[in-house]
């Protein structure tokens, strides 16, 4: 098997079962660092840890899972946000991405393979980021 870029990971669901899914899913994946959360709250009282990637529930008490990505966005923008819930109305759908989660899985549709194709994005992402941005910083002190 290839060597993959560890991620830190974050699971954040008050739904012990899908928070098992999805930590079986990240193991079986071959990522190592996964920890795991009940509320939003708990979360964020370690989100100076810096994940690299959080999964988070909409749904949840306290705390929805809207409100702990605003927190988490506010805290650190480059932490990707991954909601995993069972809303489907789009108006769900789209606050969320406007509000910065990378990317939003429907409980119902949660499989390895769509854990593996969010992972690769944002590991994708990540790269070119580190790609560009020399160049970009390059440009920029260029013209001061």
């Amino acid at each position: 098997m290839d060597q993959i870029e560890q991620l830190k990971i974050f699971v954040v669901d008050d739904d012990v079962f899908y928070q098992n899914i999805i930590e079986q899913y990240i193991h079986g994946l071959g990522y190592t660092e996964v920890k795991k959360f009940n509320d939003g709250l708990s979360c964020l009282k370690c989100i100076n840890e810096n994940p690299d990637v959080v999964f988070l529930d909409y749904v949840m008490e306290t705390l929805t899972g809207y409100e702990v990505l605003k927190k988490i966005k506010r805290f650190n923008p480059n932490i990707y946000v991954v909601i995993v819930s069972s809303q489907e109305e789009i108006k769900t759908v789209v606050d969320t991405l406007k509000h910065g989660a990378f990317d939003y899985i429907q409980k119902n549709e949660l499989e390895e393979e769509s854990v593996k194709q969010v992972l690769q994005k944002i590991i994708e992402v990540k790269d070119h980021l580190k790609r560009t941005e020399p160049n970009f910083l390059r440009q920029f002190f260029q013209f001061l």
